[in-house]
């Protein structure tokens, strides 16, 4: 991973959320202010807004879109500026060096959620990113089968990074990072295939009537797409789109799916399906009306995906 991503040291960690929080913990204290995108992975929010604050460190939360005006956030206190990119569920794209170049100028120091793109397709260290974090349980492990977390950091933060989690005591289990190697060695064909599939499937879900909008940072539609092009060298197997209807008519097309599994945990070589709840949104609550569900496009065939979509739809119209 530290060749990965071009990074000093990385540290290895029980899960993604591990990953998030270990770093977060090594870089704040009590009275610090924190800034993180709104389009942040829930359980970072939820360890921002319980445990972080309970240390009595202040998180603010910032438009995925602020570019370099996130330095009119900034405080003398801000030690830390947590971003995502794409963002959770909804795919934002933020100017990345902009962001990293504002929290330099104020001495913070930041940190990506990498886990959409894995290194293959951006690494943010090369943009100014001082630690990258990862859920290997996603595209490196592959396999939905293993869960684990890593951070890599750039010379000026990995000594304190490794110290932290060192004076915790959460590390990876031997038998979990064999499992990860493994992972590795076929991820570039994987995504290949996650990246080719879903942009086909993507494609065609923007051309469907029922369909109001595809959230898919490399479609030209995109409002990011320019940036997304600018930044990265490629895209993932996950995507979201606006269904026409309401939360039953989602339910309804849910339920017709047979090929796409209900789950969370996406990565591995199946494909899934979740619906998407924004309510924990304070800024970044994606604009336009209907039912957002979250892809995870696998290793099957597409046009084997493509029916059972069409399964879902033809569930969702018969309403």
């Amino acid at each position: 991973m530290s060749e990965l991503e071009g990074s000093a040291g990385t540290i290895l960690l029980p899960s993604g959320l591990a990953a998030v929080s270990v770093p977060l913990m090594a870089f704040l204290s009590a009275g610090d202010h924190c800034l993180v995108v709104d389009s942040v992975y829930y359980p970072t929010r939820r360890f921002c807004d319980g445990t972080l604050s309970r240390l009595g460190v202040e998180v603010e939360y910032f438009d995925p879109h602020i570019g370099e005006g996130i330095a009119g956030l900034m405080r003398p206190e801000t030690k830390v500026v947590f971003i995502e990119a794409p963002g959770s569920n909804t795919f934002e794209i933020m100017d990345v060096r902009a962001v990293s170049d504002a929290a330099h100028a104020c001495g913070a120091v930041t940190m990506m959620d990498n886990t959409w793109a894995t290194p293959l397709f951006f690494r943010p260290l090369d943009h100014g990113v001082d630690l990258s974090i990862h859920a290997l349980t996603k595209y490196p492990g592959g396999h939905s089968d293993v869960m684990m977390g890593s951070v890599s950091a750039n010379n000026a933060t990995y000594g304190r990074l490794r110290d932290t989690q060192m004076q915790i005591g959460v590390n990876a289990a031997p038998d979990d990072t064999y499992l990860v190697l493994r992972g590795l060695k076929t991820m570039g064909i994987r995504l290949e295939r996650h990246r080719d599939s879903a942009l086909a499937l993507a494609q065609w879900l923007e051309g469907r009537e029922d369909v109001a909008d595809v959230l898919h940072p490399a479609l030209p539609s995109f409002p990011g797409h320019a940036l997304w092009r600018r930044q990265f060298s490629g895209a993932s197997g996950l995507f979201a789109f606006r269904l026409k209807g309401e939360a039953r008519t989602a339910a309804s097309f849910l339920d017709a799916l047979r090929l796409f599994g209900l789950g969370y945990s996406w990565g591995g070589h199946e494909s899934l399906a979740v619906p998407v709840d924004l309510s924990d949104r304070t800024i970044a609550k994606s604009s336009g009306d209907g039912a957002l569900i979250r892809l995870q496009v696998g290793l099957e065939d597409v046009i084997d995906l493509k029916a059972d979509l069409e399964a879902g739809f033809a569930a969702a119209n018969t309403l």
